[in-house]
């Protein structure tokens, strides 16, 4: 696919993001648990991807992730944390203010991840200009948050 495809793509996921939270939000608080609404969450989204592996016969190798190191799955223990966190703090905070901190959170650890290249290909050090854009991020969501 061609590169300006995967930018829409991966716009609209961000673009999901705060939607999918107010879901959530609303069937934990119809629910009475943030936490089933969480789970729930996950259940729908394995049952979706099952389907799609399923529909495109799709294979793994289960030798490659039985030699995969132990920490590399832990990536489905953030994706709860995370989910779970958005879904308790998006009533607290509001879109705005949530996503601008998720924002921020990602671009200084992607920053971080990528100067001292861990869980990246190539090494991108940090510089004054990149620390400006996080800065930026930072205060747009104060503004946000304030008006």
């Amino acid at each position: 696919m061609n590169k300006n495809i995967w930018m829409l793509l991966t716009f609209l996921s961000g673009a999901f993001l705060p939607i999918q939270a107010g879901l959530n939000a609303k069937l934990g608080k119809a629910g009475g648990s943030p936490i089933h609404a969480s789970m729930i969450s996950f259940v729908i989204g394995t049952v979706i991807l099952v389907g799609y592996i399923l529909f495109t016969r799709q294979t793994v190798s289960w030798v490659g992730l039985r030699a995969t190191p132990a920490y590399a799955w832990a990536g489905g223990l953030i994706g709860a944390y995370y989910v779970t966190i958005i879904l308790l703090a998006y009533p607290q905070l509001g879109p705005a203010l949530t996503f601008s901190l998720v924002i921020a959170g990602q671009l200084i650890f992607s920053i971080v991840l990528e100067h001292f290249q861990i869980l990246v290909a190539d090494r991108n050090p940090i510089n004054w200009w990149k620390i400006f854009g996080v800065l930026l991020i930072v205060v747009g969501g104060v503004i946000i948050r304030r008006n």
